[in-house]
């Protein structure tokens, strides 16, 4: 039954996507981000359900009347740049054969990006957007979080198998990351129901993120609150509440749970963080030996042999940052953290200009919550494998969308045919005429 479903969803909405491209990014946000053919079990699961959309919707790109545009600015530049110095390191990859899933993953999860860059222009466009992103991971956070209950927290949450999320540490960053568009989502809502649904939504994510046993989620979680509460005007009232709030859910959590926390200080004697260490030094003494790094899938026992400290310690980076440094190089690097600075700058631009109209009032609500969730991506990114994943990137997406609508707004009231200089003589004309009446 689910497989029917999941050729019926997808076909049947093939033929709007070729007319209105903009569902057909949409779409491939679903499949990428929630994977609901991994929730079959007979011919969907394998079947390239992102793949059919991805040709569809570049078509209908290519034949729609609707709007499309890409914006050129340094975001889009630098992450160009970024695509086309991991085409180099390919071609320089230590072990060619190897790379080819990995180099087209990451090429069609960057492709689509600029598509749907391209078809996304309007305030309902990105509401829509993060609905199926809230929904998708919001999804495995309620599952997750019943898992979690019914368990006691005794077992491990994890992800659907073939995605980039399917391990818990990294579904845990991405639930983490969630909550604060979950939140974005609650303070525009009228709906008394779906509001008190969307609260319970962020505290449910908050307890599959705990289930899934995940320190760089929890150190990730720590970062945004304090975040939060930094930027927070009442700040003995949020952090009250920041704090009943994670008493009651760490209080559920079993010793097992607590003693797996208390090993982020102890580290050296723990061997996960110390293979984490010893493959951070890998990367780097790699990247600093060759140019263009690595190339895809350098955590072999050859590269470890020559490159690690402990070459029988073969780990994978699990950090995003020695990820592009051992795969990419120093450039490489360097062009990844250029392109998440400038997204950061984008964010507090918008931030910044849109909070000046109240009309435009929630593009700086999100954009401020778009920031605690990179807070969360940067941090907890520090100790996963995840430069790839599609979430960080969908959120540059909705920040340069958010972005596009402001500057036209701007522009329109720069060309506007009454400025306030003119009918400054009108205004004290009638403020002289009031008083002589009075």
């Amino acid at each position: 039954m689910r497989d029917l479903l999941m050729f019926v969803i997808v076909f049947g909405l093939l033929p709007i996507v070729l007319k209105h491209p903009w569902v057909g990014a949409m779409l491939w946000t679903w499949l990428s981000i929630m994977n609901p053919h991994r929730l079959a079990w007979g011919p969907a699961f394998d079947f390239p359900f992102a793949a059919v959309v991805a040709i569809t919707t570049t078509v209908g790109l290519l034949v729609t009347r609707d709007k499309r545009h890409i914006p050129i600015n340094a975001v889009t530049i630098t992450l160009l740049l970024f695509m086309l110095w991991m085409g180099v390191t390919s071609a320089f990859a230590i072990y060619p054969d190897l790379i080819g899933e990995m180099l087209r993953r990451v090429m069609k999860i960057q492709f689509m990006i600029f598509v749907t860059l391209a078809l996304l222009h309007t305030r309902k466009h990105v509401e829509i957007f993060l609905w199926i992103i809230v929904g998708c991971l919001g999804f495995y956070g309620i599952k997750g979080a019943i898992f979690t209950l019914m368990r006691s927290g005794e077992h491990r949450v994890w992800g659907p198998a073939g995605s980039f999320i399917e391990g818990n540490n990294e579904l845990a960053l991405a639930l983490v990351m969630t909550i604060p568009l979950i939140k974005y989502l609650h303070g525009i809502q009228t709906n008394q129901w779906i509001r008190w649904g969307l609260v319970a939504a962020m505290i449910l994510c908050a307890m599959a993120t705990l289930g899934t046993y995940s320190r760089g989620a929890f150190i990730a979680i720590v970062a945004m609150a304090g975040f939060l509460w930094i930027r927070n005007s009442r700040k003995l009232v949020f952090g009250s509440a920041l704090m009943i709030v994670g008493v009651t859910l760490l209080a559920f959590m079993p010793g097992a749970w607590t003693s797996r926390m208390y090993t982020i200080e102890n580290y050296q004697l723990d061997a996960s963080a110390t293979g984490r260490l010893n493959a951070w030094q890998m990367a780097f003494n790699l990247a600093r030996d060759r140019l263009p790094g690595g190339g895809f899938e350098v955590a072999q026992s050859e590269v470890f042999a020559y490159y690690a400290p402990d070459p029988n310690a073969i780990h994978a980076a699990h950090s995003i940052y020695f990820q592009v440094l051992g795969e990419h190089g120093f450039i490489g690097l360097a062009l990844f953290m250029a392109f998440w600075f400038f997204t950061w700058r984008s964010a507090g631009w918008v931030r910044k200009h849109a909070r000046r109209s109240p009309e435009t009032q929630w593009a700086s609500e999100l954009a401020a919550m778009v920031q605690v969730s990179l807070v969360g991506y940067f941090v907890g990114g520090a100790f996963l494998s995840l430069a790839y994943f599609d979430l960080p990137y969908n959120m540059m997406i909705a920040i340069l969308v958010c972005r596009g609508i402001i500057e036209a707004r701007l522009r329109g009231s720069a060309t506007s045919p009454v400025s306030v200089t003119r009918d400054a003589p009108a205004t004290a004309k009638v403020g002289t005429a009031t008083r002589k009446h009075a």
